[in-house]
């Protein structure tokens, strides 16, 4: 196969099916998807350092993740509001729910992540907004 043939087949996928392909790719080659946390690991000593100027950073902060962290006691109204504010289909919005935790909404407005968490949490489930 080609790159460009992978990568096709990899535009077809839904998101659920995308999400698992990285989880087998980590797995069998021993690696992770996810950002360098090194930089991380030394912004705390740099804030404490400076506290004055971490707290500007952090207001600059204009996209925002929301998680699902914990599904609560009713898991077929937290399926029905991933659905509506991701628009996935049944089975997409399940296994999301399903694989919690994970991210529902990507790199949207402070707004849109606080809507989105209050209606999650509305219907007992635990939302993290990064």
């Amino acid at each position: 196969m080609t790159k460009e043939e992978i990568i096709n087949a990899i535009k077809q996928m839904s998101v659920m099916d995308l999400a698992d392909l990285v989880k087998t790719l980590e797995q069998e080659f021993g690696v992770s998807a996810a950002a360098p946390v090194a930089v991380a690991a030394a912004a705390p000593a740099a804030a404490a350092a400076a506290p004055a100027a971490a707290a500007p950073a952090a207001e600059e902060q204009t996209e925002f993740d929301v998680i699902l962290k914990e599904v609560g006691p009713d898991k077929i109204k937290v399926i029905k509001v991933v659905r509506e504010l991701t628009g996935l289909g049944l089975r997409e919005s399940k296994e999301a729910v399903d694989g919690a935790p994970s991210t529902i909404r990507k790199a949207v407005s402070k707004e849109e992540a606080q809507t989105a968490k209050a209606k999650l949490e509305e219907v007992g489930a635990v939302v993290e907004i990064k």
